[in-house]
């Protein structure tokens, strides 16, 4: 398993992932986990945005691993969308994501190709 991936971590399937996601549950909150850090375009875009239709009206939060901060995905969300992001070991970056229940704007998250 991923050294970013809580050892606790629990595989689970996610309709339209192209890489392994993860979820660690503690009393009324989930995190989701996935590594997108040795893909390249398009498997950030498309995990994230899978991922995020998870935690979407929740309190849970989905944490991304990739390669460099994905300013692509961050054009695309709405502040429905908060992160936080955090440099990590081995030049990686990782992003927290969680839900704004005060947002404005709505987030389309059927938009996972980086273009337009």
């Amino acid at each position: 398993m991923m050294i970013n991936i809580p050892k606790n971590a629990v595989k689970i399937e996610v309709d339209g992932a192209t890489v392994e996601f993860f979820k660690v549950s503690e009393d009324t909150q989930s995190t989701y986990y996935f590594d997108t850090s040795k893909e390249g375009p398009p498997h950030p875009m498309v995990n994230a945005m899978n991922g995020l239709k998870l935690i979407k009206g929740t309190n849970d939060k989905l944490v991304m691993i990739n390669h460099k901060m994905p300013g692509g995905l961050f054009a695309k969300l709405e502040d429905d969308v908060k992160h936080v992001e955090e440099d990590i070991e081995g030049g990686l970056v990782k992003v927290v994501f969680s839900y704004n229940p005060d947002a404005k704007a709505e987030s389309d998250l059927s938009k996972t190709s980086c273009g337009g």
